[in-house]
């Protein structure tokens, strides 16, 4: 019996040294440190996947992604809602607040979309990758609140009724996620295999505990693990605002991008493709929700969270990059080509100076494709469904 729980009960234990790190039980250097609270994360993450699969036994699946997308995001509401928090004392803090959400949403497109089709491609050479129908939800979700996030750079700030209208649109979204099919049978292997074939209320209980657990370690080790990459990245003369805008989102998007590379690699691209859409949905809308209301609580003002010129050019390209990845999601299909479109001009920013007409001129060029490719979806839907029966294929 413990044999067949080998695994769960190592990765849980791999988090330890990081817990009492924290708890401040005993020291070591930083770099070391810096590791401790990375593994703790890795851990967290299979954790966060076995219990996800298993709970498709008693949730519908895109509960359950979204409900792992929620807890794997809770290393980025831990940074980001605390430089909020920060601002409401002192405005310079405003900025990496944006800074890290804009950041971290264009990491989550650009890299950890990237990264499952990739592997899919690798594992099974196959160039489009599908999402199942039940995944419209997160799409649809995520096309309102990309159109939604146009608006913010036009008003200077972000506000408590941007809050209200995103934090009310997550609500939607679980509750349209909760009406979804429950899978009987699903084809999942290992660790979760053991835990879906408990028990009901058993499987429930064990599920849940596990959810908890590695939500905690991940919460535990997020920002010291952010902190550590920082000030390793600081000791080689990496610019700060570059730090907080990049080096620490892509540390607490460690266990998103860890979850779905799992899912990918044990063949079920759909649900890591999936997982992270529901993540992006989770940053698009209760993230940024939470940034105002954090700032209001700390400053004690309904004053909107302030944002500057530099950052109203981040909001629009990441709108204009978010709007270029739902584009190509409209028809539940990723290609390998498509792909490489979104990711290339992701990476193209890194090859060229961050003053404001570069982001603006990427922004454009990202609206840009987006049109191009929702011409194509839309002459493809028109083959496909029929709109014109004479120019159907046969």
């Amino acid at each position: 019996m413990i044999r067949n729980w080998r695994w769960p009960i190592i990765m849980a234990l791999l988090a330890w040294p990081a817990v009492t790190l924290r708890l401040g039980v005993w020291n070591t250097a930083q770099s070391v440190e810096t590791v401790l609270y990375g593994l703790a994360i890795v851990s967290a993450a299979f954790l966060l996947t076995w219990c996800a699969e298993a709970a498709e036994r008693d949730i519908p699946r895109t509960l359950a992604l979204a409900g792992l997308a929620l807890v794997a995001v809770l290393p980025e509401y831990a940074v980001d809602v605390l430089f909020a928090w920060k601002a409401g004392k002192d405005p310079s803090y405003a900025a990496y607040a944006t800074a890290n959400m804009t950041g971290s949403n264009r990491l989550l497109i650009g890299i950890g979309w990237a990264t499952v089709v990739g592997i899919f491609w690798l594992r099974s050479r196959g160039n489009l990758l599908k999402l199942a129908e039940s995944h419209r939800v997160e799409v649809g979700i995520l096309t309102v609140a990309t159109i939604y996030s146009f608006i913010i750079p036009l008003r200077g700030g972000i506000t408590l009724f941007d809050a209200a209208f995103l934090v009310g649109l997550f609500g939607v979204y679980v509750y349209l996620a909760s009406r979804g099919e429950i899978e009987e049978e699903s084809d999942i292997v290992g660790p979760a295999e053991i835990i879906a074939n408990l028990p009901m209320n058993q499987r429930r209980i064990t599920v849940l505990a596990m959810f908890l657990y590695a939500g905690a370690a991940i919460l535990i080790a997020a920002e010291p693990f952010a902190d550590g990459l920082i000030s390793t990245g600081a000791q080689f003369g990496i610019d700060e605002f570059l730090l907080v805008q990049w080096v620490a989102p892509l540390a607490s998007e460690f266990p998103e991008f860890l979850v779905a590379g799992l899912l990918a690699w044990r063949m079920r691209p759909d649900a890591a493709l999936g997982a992270l859409v529901s993540s992006t949905v989770n940053q698009w809308t209760l993230l940024i929700g939470c940034l105002p209301i954090a700032y209001a609580i700390s400053s004690g003002t309904i004053d909107p969270l302030p944002t500057d010129s530099r950052q109203i050019a981040e909001v629009l390209l990441t709108s204009s990059m978010g709007l270029m990845g739902v584009v190509l999601l409209i028809n539940l299909r990723l290609s390998l080509l498509e792909t490489i479109a979104l990711a290339g001009l992701f990476a193209a920013q890194f090859l060229t100076p961050p003053a404001l007409i570069s982001r603006e001129i990427f922004a454009l060029a990202f609206l840009a494709l987006a049109a191009v490719f929702l011409v194509r979806q839309l002459l493809d839907m028109r083959q496909y469904v029929g709109v014109d029966p004479e120019e159907e294929p046969h």
